[in-house]
């Protein structure tokens, strides 16, 4: 079974930083990518930055530039460090982990990230 702990959430104001972390079990089978996903009130969720086994990375247009995704596989957890905030940077923050034989998605239980303008 897939867990997944996310922590680093948030009140920060326009301008700061802050770094997510989520740990998740070890040695998932088929582990295929991590990523991040963000919720925002009477919005879609929607995909912030993903990292692959391989090391690819790819981000949502709006935090290129300031969000950057690593992980460390030692320590079986992805990271999201958010510089530069803006108040539209603000929502629930999702972790996920694609594995398995046949892929599927597996969520975190979201952190709070509010920036104040």
């Amino acid at each position: 079974q897939v867990q997944l702990v996310e922590s680093g959430g948030g009140l920060v104001q326009a301008g700061g930083s802050l770094r997510l972390s989520c740990a998740h079990s070890p040695s998932i089978f088929g582990l295929n990518a991590m990523g991040w996903y963000r919720q925002a009130p009477g919005k879609q969720r929607e995909l912030v930055a993903r990292i692959t086994t391989s090391g690819t990375t790819n981000y949502a247009d709006s935090v290129k530039g300031r969000f950057t995704i690593s992980r460390d596989g030692a320590k079986n957890t992805v990271y999201l460090q958010m510089n530069s905030l803006k108040p539209e940077d603000t929502a629930v923050y999702y972790c996920n982990i694609v594995a398995g034989f046949y892929p599927q998605d597996y969520w975190g239980q979201g952190t709070q990230v509010t920036v104040s303008s």
